[in-house]
């Protein structure tokens, strides 16, 4: 053969293969999620199989780290906790330099994630307060987890120089810390259960205890974000007995130059498999449209979520107006203080 022939044989194969190509691969929608050993990435996962479109749930540093990628135009939909999305619409706390992020968009709400705290038998730990002098993990950089405590620990007075130790692990991390004795107990704000305290009590001796009190009270009482909770007794094993605590939501978040008919048809199909998607995970089996589309929620609703609510009849006119936590300080930021 010629070295015409060739060059023709060649480019031939090159337009039939290309032709074999579908004409537009449609772009996966991704989902920020937290680390790969928590609830969220698995909440993740199951909002990608709702969907009938390429979807990928993409493990991240956490709440505080989706919300800035969010805000830089990174990514289009993420998981954060409650708190963290009340600071980012209202720019305060950790996001008070970069001030209010008016782009910021709700979908729905999910879960309730408890605070929960978890030590090792032998540390004598039996209570908050016996967390001083102790070394803990407190989570990393840009984690809910690390949010919440670091609250905690401001209404509570505590510096980093309470603790004995205090560890930036992150969760895919803490529990095998703990086996090792490099910590004497980590906190976890998660949805139940999870299999990173359950590899913690399961290898290392370890146990759950209530994290309740003065300070919890106030906490609860001071802000709307946080709420009173519970993890039911035996769900780590026969003799975990219930525990009280508090916690707060995971909520999905978007842009809202994000695509209304985008948002749109996430939400449809998900409310249209509901039955399915709550049966993934057991932290997902209490949830109610109701609930999802009302707590938890600072940022407004998204345009193409708040339609696919009004068409079902969940919402009304009133809910055109941004959703919006008045914190509740007063007597209670008062007691703080005290």
């Amino acid at each position: 053969m010629n070295s015409i022939a060739k060059r023709l044989t060649v480019g031939i194969a090159s337009l039939l293969l290309h032709a074999s190509l579908p004409a537009d691969t449609e772009t996966p929608l991704t989902i920020a999620t937290a680390s790969p050993a928590g609830v969220y990435h698995v909440v993740g996962r199951a909002l990608c199989r709702t969907l009938s479109t390429p979807c990928r749930a993409q493990p991240s540093d956490g709440s505080s780290a989706n919300l800035r990628a969010l805000r830089r135009g990174e990514l289009a939909f993420a998981l954060v906790q409650s708190d963290l999305h009340q600071y980012a619409t209202q720019g305060i706390e950790g996001f008070r330099q970069a001030g209010a992020d008016t782009a910021l968009r709700s979908v729905f709400s999910l879960h309730s994630e408890p605070f929960t705290l978890v030590v090792r038998r032998d540390a004598d730990i039996a209570s908050l307060e016996d967390l001083q002098r102790r070394s803990v993990n407190i989570g990393n950089p840009g984690s809910g987890q690390r949010s919440t405590m670091l609250r905690l620990m401001d209404a509570r007075g505590w510096s980093r120089t309470t603790f004995r130790q205090v560890h930036d692990l992150p969760a895919d991390q803490q529990s095998m810390e703990l086996c090792h004795g490099n910590i004497d107990a980590m906190v976890y704000t998660v949805g139940h259960p999870n299999d990173s305290v359950a590899q913690a009590i399961r290898l290392c001796n370890a146990e759950i205890i209530d994290v309740s009190g003065t300070t919890i009270d106030l906490l609860v009482n001071a802000y709307p974000y946080f709420s009173y909770a519970t993890i039911p007794a035996g769900l780590y094993g026969p003799d975990q007995p219930e525990i009280h605590t508090f916690g707060v939501k995971a909520t999905l978040v978007t842009r809202a130059d994000v695509d209304a008919e985008q948002v749109y048809r996430l939400v449809s199909e998900v409310f249209g498999a509901f039955t399915r998607f709550k049966a993934t995970h057991p932290a997902l089996g209490v949830l109610t449209p109701q609930v999802m589309i009302e707590e938890g929620l600072s940022a407004p609703l998204h345009d193409g979520a708040l339609r696919y609510y009004r068409e079902r009849g969940w919402i009304h006119d009133e809910a055109l107006l941004p959703v919006r936590h008045e914190i509740r300080r007063g007597a209670a930021l008062a007691g703080m203080a005290n």
